[in-house]
């Protein structure tokens, strides 16, 4: 009985291994009805006991593609550069066909709600998106009096929400949302 709970805790332990490590498992069992396991099978005896699941090749994206837009929407609504790009970073890593769970669009994931107030026809298109967006923290910055963690709560969680808690709200994914927003405003800053 304890040799099968061993056998039994190692197969789940096995399979647990093979959901980060993403390779082939061979399985093997000897003479004595002990069960072996690898990766790099050393006979004909190991069987395919688990398949290695294809890993997707996610293309790169320039972190650099969208600069001359970006230098547009900053010359034109008095937004940083850094600043609009960090949000961008943080919001979609640069995909302009994202969309989040909730329905936000593009580079600088536009709540649909917002499209028209931020003169956004296609919220896909990369010019619209930076644009609007950019917009949309001018906006917020002149409301929260250029405080950036109220600006980019109020980005991520809404003005209602901020203004409810008179600070940014107690919600873990906004605070997270401003964490990354400020560390990479300040990478960009830097660099």
């Amino acid at each position: 009985m304890l040799k099968k709970t061993g056998i039994i805790l190692f197969v789940t332990l096995s399979i647990v291994c093979v959901n980060y490590a993403f390779a082939d498992i061979y399985m093997y069992i000897d003479s004595s009805g002990i069960v072996h396991f690898t990766n790099v099978p050393t006979s004909s005896d190991y069987k395919l006991y688990i398949k290695e699941k294809p890993q997707k090749v996610l293309p790169r994206i320039s972190t650099k593609k969208y600069d001359d837009i970006i230098k547009k929407a900053q010359k034109k609504h008095g937004v940083e550069f850094s600043l609009i790009k960090a949000v961008i970073k943080v919001e979609s890593g640069f995909n302009p066909k994202a969309v989040s769970k909730k329905g936000a669009k593009g580079l600088m994931q536009i709540m649909p709600d917002n499209l028209k107030t931020l003169f956004i026809k296609d919220p896909f298109n990369p010019l619209q998106n930076i644009m609007g967006g950019t917009l949309y923290l001018r906006r917020l910055l002149r409301r929260y009096e250029y405080k950036l963690p109220l600006v980019l709560a109020a980005y991520n969680a809404g003005p209602e929400a901020v203004d409810k808690h008179k600070r940014v709200p107690p919600y873990r994914e906004t605070q997270d949302y401003v964490r990354k927003v400020m560390k990479t405003y300040s990478q960009y800053k830097k660099s």
